[in-house]
């Protein structure tokens, strides 16, 4: 079987800039697809189910890191994460700031500053093609330097309806250097053995969605995996793709996942035409959020993948030893 058989009509490659919205408010159809390279542009105005955000997660050997800004309309929900993987404890400092003042995010993936503040949280990310990203919160701060590999990333513009659509932008397996600093002690970190995974996100959305994301990677970013789930389903869009030395290859199935949400530690198999992954998890990461109007929980799992996926030539990829996260989202906003 050659490796297109069976496959679905792939969507539309996207190589020029697009606006992601139309002067009116609706969605661009000429946005809809995906593209290799940041080129869907935030051309929403005013409210209106509007949700916005940035999520730089970090993976090395001692630590997992996470910093999020986001804009949901009603709110700005931001926080810093941190787990030491060596003995299980968490940091989880968030701010929640009524009507997402003072909140500041690009209307392109790093055209501009990204800024949050609320109570002793303060979030700063700064460059374009190299990044430069400082988080504080009581005793925990953080200062990486998140460089460019000059790999590809993948953007998708998912569409649900002419009203309701999402831009999302995910760049993998890049190499960050800094410092994360706990209780006054400092952790070094290397590129050598520590990647950095963006999550870019900008669109208006149905008041009730869930999703599941797994991103995987190894320092250097030369071999990586980005699969998600549920919420692109019926679109004819999908945010899968596996990354070889710098290159997207373009999953355009939908994958099934298969997990147990009474057991969130044992193994999660996520499986399609051209992917078979086992994420075998040694974390779980629970957030619960209850603001009335915007409610969400979410279980993520750091852990290690193994298994293979295809090219777009049809050569088998293994990608066993691939470290990162799956989860499961469910939210009211």
């Amino acid at each position: 079987m050659t490796p297109d058989a069976g496959r679905p009509p792939a969507a539309r490659e996207i190589t020029d800039p697009v606006d992601i919205a139309l002067p009116n408010g609706r969605l661009n159809p000429r946005a809809v697809g995906w593209s290799r390279t940041p080129l869907h542009t935030d051309s929403l105005r005013g409210w209106g189910r509007t949700k916005r955000w940035e999520y730089w997660g970090v993976v090395t050997p001692t630590h997992i890191i996470g910093v999020v800004v986001s804009s949901l309309d009603y709110a700005g929900v931001h926080s810093l994460y941190v787990l030491d993987r060596a003995t299980g404890r968490e940091w989880t400092p968030e701010a929640v700031v009524p009507l997402a003042r003072g909140t500041v995010l690009p209307r392109r993936s790093g055209g501009g500053p990204v800024r949050a503040r609320g109570k002793d949280l303060s979030v700063t990310i700064d460059g374009s093609y190299d990044v430069h990203v400082t988080a504080s919160a009581g005793p925990v701060e953080v200062r990486l330097a998140i460089g460019h590999h000059g790999h590809e990333a993948l953007g998708v513009l998912v569409p649900w309806s002419g009203t309701r659509f999402q831009y999302t932008l995910k760049d993998l397996g890049r190499p960050v250097d800094g410092v994360l600093v706990v209780d006054g002690v400092e952790h070094p970190i290397s590129s050598a053995e520590s990647f950095a995974v963006l999550d870019h996100g900008r669109g208006r959305w149905p008041y009730s969605m869930a999703w599941n994301w797994a991103a995987g990677s190894r320092p250097g970013g030369d071999l990586a995996i980005q699969l998600g789930g549920r919420w692109t389903a019926g679109t004819g869009q999908t945010e899968n793709g596996l990354f070889v030395d710098g290159r997207l290859h373009k999953i355009h199935e939908e994958v099934a996942w298969h997990y147990d949400p009474s057991d969130w530690l044992a193994p999660w198999r996520i499986q399609g035409a051209r992917v078979d992954v086992v994420f075998t998890p040694f974390h779980e990461r629970v957030a619960v959020t209850d603001l009335l109007v915007i409610a969400g929980e979410t279980h993520q799992c750091f852990g290690r993948f193994s298994g293979w996926a295809l090219t777009d030539d049809g050569t088998r990829v293994a990608l066993d030893g691939l470290e990162g996260w799956a989860e499961e989202a469910r939210n009211r906003w």
